[in-house]
């Protein structure tokens, strides 16, 4: 479906006329040109009102639902699943970065970053068993300086936890189903869930979901670049890491590691990755290489690899539904081929089991959204800042080959944030960016944490004001996210 049909078909579904196909199709490949259509009748729907909606409870979603609520706004929290955390526990990776890449340059001073509610994120789950905390690289260093290692399943169970905390009303297992927009403004959304279709109204509005929904009801400009691979990851339960990690220190080709608390045990393997060409036996190689598969893991459990990641590139966007659904069953079944490879040349692995999987394909980018300041490759590796600031960041997810220069960071600026076109709808998360050498930094989790931060903070202050994003001064937001811990550099 192109751009237009589907703002189109979002705005029709606010005004309860959404066009949908009504033939009857059988089999997976059947087209979908050249359907006929059906004409849904009005009907009136239930009516909330909100100060702040924030469409997608994921990575960036929670962090500008909390931001908005902590910050005075009635706030709601839409997300199609049954948990919060989005691609932070359903890629199921270390988080990077909080930290800048100080041990890449020597003599650099080493920094968190990333603060605010981000941190307090993490330092709660490191309390309760949940995260490594901050954990030096002792080898890789030039990528990351640090590993933050979570528990997936505790992140789902503290992010919803804080959401409760900041007062945002979750309404989890709801789908956003359209957009109600007057005059360049969204003035409320349409979900649908087990009961029923409802209609909710706001005064600023953040589209978290990854996939740009939000933007793409109202109308947004967007693009579809398709220029990444999808995914998905599974844990593999019942495996001795210790073996694993002799049998790649025998063989010289021990490539990402860092220790730290694992099984409330300090000191113990919590990232570990082959590099070189003697890791794997070329039989495991060459099978892995076609399938996709990377062996870089984390852990905060014994006996337990959280992600091993399988990668597919897909003919089209990853918005196209039946091509999705293809890779669906075939990036299972790659899971499948991936375990049967541990089990059969990797010693440590001989009784493992996929212990777990993302619900869905995980995607690094899925539509481009205009915004009123593109990110640039040269903004990134050269440190800029800029006199709208929101957040700084200094991971890049293509080092070495790419690095913030000198361990430094640069500036996320409001503007980037705020959607062409549209006086009161913020981007949050991988939707923003079009070079994909600068996305491969701003789209990674922790950067995204951060503009749910800087988001969430500016519709709530919009909200209070009755505003358009544009009309929000630098130097009240600057204030309130420094209220709310967000480091900026001097």
């Amino acid at each position: 479906m192109n751009r237009r049909n589907f703002s189109k078909t979002g705005i029709y579904a606010g005004l309860g006329l959404a066009s949908i196909s009504g033939t009857s199709v059988s089999g997976q490949a059947a087209s979908q040109e050249g359907t006929e259509e059906y004409r849904e009748a009005a009907k009136n729907l239930p009516k909330r009102q909100f100060d702040v909606v924030v469409a997608g409870g994921g990575t960036a979603g929670v962090i500008a639902a909390i931001a908005a609520a902590r910050t005075g706004a009635r706030t709601v929290l839409i997300e199609a699943k049954g948990y919060t955390g989005g691609v932070a526990v359903e890629g199921g990776t270390a988080l990077h970065s909080f930290y800048n890449l100080w041990k890449a340059f020597p003599g650099v001073e080493k920094r968190q970053v990333v603060r605010g509610i981000p941190a307090e994120l993490v330092d709660r789950l490191t309390a309760r068993g949940g995260a490594t905390g901050y954990a030096e690289m002792e080898k890789h260093f030039n990528y990351d300086s640090v590993c933050t290692a979570i528990d997936t399943e505790m992140y789902k169970l503290i992010s919803m936890e804080m959401l409760f905390e900041a007062g945002v009303y979750v309404c989890v297992n709801t789908r956003l189903a359209g957009a109600i927009v007057k005059d360049k403004k969204i003035a409320g959304v349409i979900t649908e869930s087990r009961a029923g279709r409802e209609a909710i109204f706001a005064r600023a509005f953040i589209d978290s979901t990854g996939y740009g929904d939000l933007a793409a009801y109202a109308g947004a400009k967007y693009s579809e670049p398709n220029d990444y691979a999808v995914a998905n990851s599974m844990g593999i339960g019942n495996v001795n890491i210790e073996r694993y990690y002799d049998f790649l220190n025998s063989r010289d080709a021990v490539g990402q590691l860092a220790r730290g608390k694992r099984s409330g045990k300090d000191g113990q393997i919590i990232r570990i990755g082959e590099e070189g060409s003697t890791g794997f036996p070329e039989q495991f190689s060459a099978a892995a290489r076609e399938i996709g598969m990377s062996a870089i893991s984390t852990t905060t459990y014994d006996n337990y690899l959280m992600f091993i990641k399988l990668n597919m590139k897909l003919p089209v966007s990853p918005t196209n539904r039946d091509e999705v659904s293809k890779a669906e069953l075939e990036l299972r079944k790659r899971m499948q081929k991936g375990l049967e490879l541990f089990k059969e040349h990797v010693p440590g692995f001989e009784n493992a089991f996929i212990a777990r999987t993302s619900p869905s394909l995980c995607i690094r980018r899925g539509r481009l959204l205009e915004c009123d300041y593109d990110i640039t490759h040269e903004d990134v590796i050269e440190a800029r800042h800029f006199d709208d600031d929101v957040f700084v960041y200094g991971f890049h997810d293509s080092a070495p080959r790419f690095q913030v220069a000198n361990g430094g960071t640069y500036g996320i600026p409001y503007r980037a944030l705020c959607v062409a076109g549209i006086e009161n709808l913020y981007a949050s998360g991988m939707l923003i960016t079009s070079d994909t050498r600068a996305h491969m930094s701003t789209r990674n989790t922790v950067s995204c944490m951060g503009q749910g931060q800087a988001t969430g903070t500016a519709a709530a202050l919009c909200a209070k004001k009755n505003i358009g994003a544009r009309d929000l001064k630098y130097a009240e937001l600057r204030e309130s996210l420094e209220k709310g811990g967000v480091y900026f550099e001097k």
